[in-house]
Order: C-alpha cells, then sequence, then structure tokens
C-alpha cells in the first residue's frame, strides 16, 4: 500500500512540474540570444559600449532576469537586468531594439524583441 501512495505522489509531482514547466514556456520564448549594439547603450544602470552581447533569459525565483554578456573581449562587460515578458499576438517577424534618450543624450534600453519569440521583453 505505501508502494502504491509514493507511486502515485512521484507521478502527481512529475506531472505538475510538467504542467509548470509548459505554462513557463508558452510565450516560446528561447533561453540565449546574440545582439550587437551599433553606439553605446544603457541597460539598467549601466552603460553598455558597442559591440556583441550574449543575452541569457533566466529566472531567480518568479522575475525573468536578462544578462547581458560582451563578447570578444578580454574583461568582458556582463550587466543583469530585471525584465517583463509581454505576450505579443504572434510570432515576432523581426528582432527589434527599442530605446529612449534620457536628459544625457544616451540610448536607454527600454524593450527587446526576437524574431520567433511569442513575447518581448520591457525592461
Amino acid at each position: 500500500m505505501r508502494q502504491m501512495f509514493a507511486g502515485i505522489l512521484i507521478w502527481m509531482c512529475v506531472f505538475i512540474l510538467g504542467a509548470f514547466s509548459a505554462a513557463e514556456n508558452q510565450s516560446e520564448i528561447r533561453d540565449s540570444y546574440r545582439v550587437n549594439f551599433s553606439e553605446n547603450v544603457r541597460v539598467a544602470d549601466t552603460l553598455l559600449p558597442k559591440g556583441n552581447y550574449e543575452i541569457r533569459h533566466v529566472m531567480e525565483g518568479s522575475d525573468h532576469i536578462m544578462v547581458f554578456r560582451e563578447l570578444g573581449t578580454k574583461k568582458p562587460v556582463e550587466v543583469r537586468a530585471k525584465c517583463t515578458l509581454v505576450p505579443l499576438s504572434a510570432k515576432a517577424d523581426k528582432d527589434q531594439k527599442i530605446y529612449v534618450l534620457n536628459a544625457a543624450n544616451e540610448r536607454v534600453l527600454q524593450e527587446l524583441v526576437f524574431k520567433g519569440d511569442r513575447a518581448k521583453h520591457v525592461f
């Protein structure tokens, strides 16, 4: 009887974890991306130099975090920025970077959209 109860309990845990995993990725977003900034851009509180970056989308509890890591340098810059996923009505047909200018005339990253994703990243 105990073995049957333990088996049912394990099966239920696997089912529930699978359901949460499927719900988490319903936005169909990838775990990593590559992006090129043609000019310096402010992400969170850091001014990133122009160049190529790998971006990893990670979860910290219920928080979505984008980790920007500079590519091709000996001492790469790495920045963590909290983001919000905003569902799109359809899969994105192209990559987009949306900025605003601050008082210092710096580009401040507001949104990232990646081709094929069903959600945009809003900072």
